[in-house]
């Protein structure tokens, strides 16, 4: 979703002193040039400055928690075939006599 002019501005600055542990601006950075988990941190420029929004970073973060809840889901897909992968190589040594 893009951010509307009628959300609450603020700088990166500004919206890293609202969340917990305070990270770096650095990090602000990277949220938005690189995203985390697939989400990008919404920004646009007004003036030359950089900012996001207070609903923005409320998505963001709703939208990485969201990410992070579905990495056991991937976690298991991907056990599974792991387990297919196993089975064929076992397979694949007891036909070759290993």
């Amino acid at each position: 979703m893009a951010i509307s002019l009628d959300e609450h501005l603020v700088t990166l600055n500004e919206a890293r002193a609202r969340l917990p542990g305070r990270p770096d601006i650095s990090t602000l950075w990277r949220w938005r040039q690189r995203g985390v988990r697939g989400v990008k941190l919404e920004t646009l420029v007004v003036g030359g400055r950089r900012y996001t929004t207070v609903e923005a970073l409320e998505r963001f973060v709703a939208a990485t928690t969201a990410a992070a809840g579905d990495k056991s889901t991937a976690a298991s897909a991907l056990s599974r075939q792991r387990e297919r992968e196993i089975a064929a190589a076992e397979t694949a040594c007891e036909r070759a006599g290993i």
